[in-house]
């Protein structure tokens, strides 16, 4: 018979308690912060969309064989330092960053606990892919 992790009321529960964990630390907090700040400014993020747009055109020309002119360059160019010096938006990509390296690390943690039947070691964490055909090169 399968088991729903939703019917487990002790795995659910202290699944629970571990994401409260995780959104009590102060580095999720602070990162949490940043994301709320940067979804509070629509400048910011319309300074953003524009350069992710504009990015994805030179990606398809390039990925359709058309040359891309220097304009186009360094147009793009100039777009992309004026987001990365906008405090907002340069805090809300470091912000990305660092929540993509939490989650990375919860995944690992957890995958390895399921591989192995039992709790990682630092060790184990260190070697060896996250699981059978993972294919992360860790």
């Amino acid at each position: 018979m399968k088991s729903n992790i939703n019917e487990d009321t002790v795995v659910l529960s202290k699944t629970r308690e571990l994401c409260q964990a995780i959104l009590d630390q102060p580095h999720v907090k602070s990162i949490r912060q940043r994301i709320d700040t940067f979804m509070a400014d629509s400048a910011t993020q319309s300074q953003y969309s524009e350069l992710v747009s504009q990015g994805q055109a030179l990606q398809e020309k390039q990925q359709n064989a058309v040359a891309l002119s220097n304009d186009e360059i360094e147009q793009f160019e100039k777009s992309r330092e004026a987001l990365l010096n906008n405090p907002v938006a340069r805090n809300f990509l470091d912000a990305q960053e660092e929540l993509h390296t939490v989650k990375q690390s919860i995944h690992q943690y957890l995958n390895k606990t399921l591989e192995l039947g039992r709790l990682p070691t630092d060790e184990d964490l260190k070697s060896g892919s996250c699981g059978h055909g993972c294919g992360c090169s860790h």
